[in-house]
């Protein structure tokens, strides 16, 4: 499967749990059986690591929202950027460039999301790549 694909399958299994939480486990179960958006190793680890550290994902993005909170955000883009946020942080892997991960989500956006969206999710995930690549230059040099 490729991975625009294991995205967008995680992506439909992390917005039913967003709805769900307490049955993870159901839906990543029931998400393998399905034909059309089953979910591959990369898409189920994909969906893992963001419900492991939505708390810490969800930290990272409200210090990114000035005056709004997730609260007001539509389901849609949470959980994009959730989603973007755990494979950009928290999967480790040599193909995971952020820009890679950004255009994904963006085109997520575009998809599922309410028009003009992708504009708002292209920024927030910028404005948080950017920071963490500044955290990974200084921890480099020793300057953190």
């Amino acid at each position: 499967m490729k991975r625009r694909t294991a995205r967008e399958n995680a992506f439909i299994a992390a917005f039913e749990a967003a709805f769900r939480p307490e049955d993870l486990e159901e839906i990543i179960a029931y998400s393998r059986e399905c034909g059309e958006y089953a979910l591959d190793e990369y898409g189920e680890q994909l969906l893992r690591a963001m419900a492991a550290n939505t708390k810490q994902i969800d930290g990272m993005i409200e210090a990114k929202l000035k005056d709004w909170t997730l609260r007001r955000l539509p389901k849609v883009n949470v959980t994009i950027l959730r989603l973007a946020l755990a494979e950009m942080r928290f999967v480790p892997s040599e193909e995971n460039m952020d820009s890679i991960v950004i255009n994904e989500a963006v085109e997520l956006a575009k998809k599922y999301a309410g028009d003009g969206d992708y504009q708002f999710i292209n920024g927030v995930l910028g404005a948080l790549s950017r920071d963490g690549e500044a955290g990974a230059a200084q921890s480099a040099d020793g300057t953190a």
